[in-house]
């Protein structure tokens, strides 16, 4: 019986796109799980009308083809559909191919996978009213932006001692200045500039300028062109919306800036790619700094400390998923897709494809841009993908954290490759570790699949030669329980982890990992704990936990994530960490690390504190101004209450002012029980 995966009411129809993609009807049946209503030669020329006719039925509509998704939409608009109208492209990444002749089944995977409801992430506003700072050192820039202001508001910022030609007619205001620096997004940037000053009309060949203005000029303004040729403005300009660096010595590069910049006018909305839950952030705790992963990974800037927590930008943030990749706690997460989404697209996948008929499956991770662009390249210029190579489409490689790697393997991949761009290999170090971990740690448990490959290749025939030799005596071991998707990264990576390990070929009850890992235990001096309970308070996620009422000190290891947060609180600086994969039943286990018997107060018998942590603080204040005598170190032994009622009793009391003296009245003189003698006090 065919495997029902994912929605079954679509209807669907696909092509050979003229018989040049084989189509293996019955392996793409019992791999999607349904049987397509019509399989084409030509859907979008001389069978058109079978799209047309299915398009008066509202009901969902999937096509095999993504080439002509705008000849369909725009089919699907003249006949006013009303469904839900997808494309999938089993062509490019399934049918041509040197195995195109065997990739039924994979299609038929494509098919399952695209007939998923995944949920997108939500909108952040953007507004723009088309003001434009255009920086610049030669003419180029004054080209450019007087071409921009023919139809949006243009300032043009030359830097002091350029050189260039000045203008017949003054149709955009110039000034320069020394140094320029900005902070901001589009619709949102705000230009410090240095020795500002302002163009004089009376230059004759090149612009010259009237004397500069002290201290720093301040612009704000919704979009910049930097046309300087140097160094940009931000740092990975090329993921600031708003922000266009392009060289000013190539004409195209400078007129494709121009194109786009005239459409940044009006009202945006742009994906908010990453949520945060500061509650389980281990950034800080009372000021005291423990993670900073996200704020070191994000390549644009757009994460800043908060306090104990972090601050993500979301007109900042570009989406590149390193900061969701490398989050120990899943404080940080990416909802484009979210992880529950993805897990479930690798599984139906993989489950599909085996429900086809396929064998030895291998997961390539991809972006959308590059990643598509080079899937079509080598589909149409060299051997295309294997028909065992399942293409799983991310918003950004980053996004593949230690989890989603491991996943794979658990839902039953032999390999996962992802293929990125040789130039992005700096924006990829997150990533790069979590391959590291992965593969450390399927190894040390005895698989020899599992693996997990990046490939950096910007040429298309280099990637075709990496992507088949990966292929390569690629075998599936020991098939394990697959979970449910949870978006929950932890939770995710715990199940992922104990599925690998029951089915292990060499099951360890440990495996010693490298610094830095999110898993372990800590190492605490009980000799010099004197339970304070400080390091419980710190820890973000709960691992190091106390008992109400009682002095106790306890552990639960697969909480932690090794943030450091209790080593850098305790003041007896008794905690080392100690990073491991623990797989005994142990790691979910409570373990007591020390209790005492509470101390009595002296005074009233409540208990309050530990005996260890008295006899230090009795220790340490013995010298103490505040202590002079044995009577002020024993209130350290008292309960709060009755250090107060002590200090109160003693005469010692600072805040004592004597004893209060008897009020004279009238009568008392007129009686003789005292005279005008000062020293009278009337006691006589």
């Amino acid at each position: 019986m065919a495997m029902q995966t994912g929605r079954t009411d679509f209807r669907v129809l696909i092509c050979d796109c003229e018989g040049t993609s084989p189509i293996n009807q019955s392996s793409i049946e019992k791999a999607a799980g349904l049987k397509p209503e019509f399989c084409g030669t030509q859907l979008c020329r001389q069978q058109l009308g079978e799209v047309q006719s299915r398009l008066r039925n509202d009901s969902p509509l999937l096509i095999g083809c993504t080439q002509e998704a705008p000849l369909f939409l725009e089919t699907a608009g003249d006949d006013k559909f009303g469904g839900d109208l997808r494309f999938v492209n089993i062509r490019e990444k399934a049918g041509w191919s040197r195995d195109g002749t065997a990739a039924g089944a994979k299609m038929g995977a494509l098919i399952a996978e695209a007939m998923l409801d995944v949920p997108g992430p939500h909108a952040v506003p953007v507004q723009s009213g088309g003001v434009v700072m255009v920086l610049g050192a030669s003419d180029p820039a004054l080209g450019a932006a007087r071409r921009l202001g023919q139809r949006m508001d243009v300032t043009l910022l030359l830097e002091s001692g350029a050189s260039v030609s000045a203008p017949h007619t003054a149709d955009v205001p110039i000034f320069c200045g020394t140094g320029v620096r900005a902070q901001g997004h589009l619709g949102a940037f705000k230009v410090e500039i240095e020795g500002f000053a302002a163009m004089t009309p009376s230059a004759r060949r090149e612009i010259a300028f009237e004397a500069a203005a002290a201290g720093t000029t301040r612009s704000d303004c919704d979009i910049i062109l930097d046309l300087r040729g140097g160094t940009p403005v931000f740092n990975a300009p090329d993921k600031r919306d708003g922000y266009f660096n392009p060289d000013p010595g190539d004409p195209a590069a400078v007129a494709n800036a121009l194109f786009d910049i005239v459409e940044l006018v009006g009202e945006f909305e742009k994906p908010r790619y990453v949520e945060y839950d500061e509650t389980i952030c281990a950034h800080g705790r009372n000021g005291i700094v423990g993670c900073t992963r996200c704020q070191d990974i994000c390549p644009a800037g757009a994460i800043t400390p908060d306090g104990d927590k972090v601050a993500i930008d979301p007109q900042i943030c570009a989406g590149c998923g390193g900061c969701a990749g490398v989050c120990p706690t899943g404080a940080v997460s990416y909802a484009m897709p979210r992880n529950d989404a993805l897990l479930q697209r690798m599984r139906t996948l993989l489950q599909s494809f085996a429900a086809g008929g396929g064998k030895h499956p291998v997961l390539l991770f991809h972006d959308g841009d590059f990643g598509d662009e080079m899937i079509a390249t080598m589909a149409r210029y060299y051997d295309g993908l294997p028909a065992n190579m399942l293409p799983v489409a991310v918003n950004a490689l980053g996004q593949c954290s230690l989890d989603i790697l491991l996943a794979a393997r658990v839902y039953g991949a032999g390999k996962s490759l992802l293929l990125a761009s040789s130039r992005d290999a700096e924006e990829l170090v997150g990533l790069e570790e979590a391959i590291s971990l992965s593969n450390e740690i399927v190894a040390a448990l005895g698989y020899h699949d599992g693996q997990v490959e990046l490939i950096l290749e910007a040429d298309p025939e280099a990637a075709n030669a990496r992507l088949w030799a990966a292929v390569r005596d690629v075998a599936v071991g020991p098939k394990t329980a697959a979970f449910e998707p949870t978006a929950e990264k932890r939770t995710a990576l715990n199940l992922a982890l104990t599925a690998l390990h029951r089915v292990a070929p060499e099951p360890r009850d440990e495996i010693p990992l490298p610094k830095g890992a999110p898993f372990g235990t800590v190492e605490i001096d009980v000799d010099g704990c004197t339970l304070c309970l400080a390091c419980t308070n710190a820890c973000p996620t709960k691992a190091l936990r106390d008992t109400p009422d009682y002095p106790r000190l306890s552990f639960v290891e697969t909480a932690c994530v090794q943030c450091g947060l209790c080593a850098s609180t305790c003041p007896e600086k008794v905690i080392k960490l100690r990073p491991r994969l623990l797989f005994t039943g142990a790691v979910r286990n409570t373990r007591v690390i020390k209790e005492e018997e509470p101390f009595d107060c002296i005074r009233c018998g409540t208990p309050f504190a530990t005996k260890s942590m008295i006899e230090t603080v009795t220790e340490k204040m013995t010298a103490h101004s505040m202590f002079p005598n044995s009577q002020a170190l024993r209130r350290l032994q008292m309960c709060a209450d009755c250090r107060i009622i002590d200090m109160a009793e003693t005469d010692t009391d600072p805040m004592a002012a004597g004893n209060r003296p008897i009020p004279r009245t009238t009568d008392d003189y007129l009686s003789g029980r005292i005279t005008d003698d000062p020293e009278d006090d009337g006691n006589q």
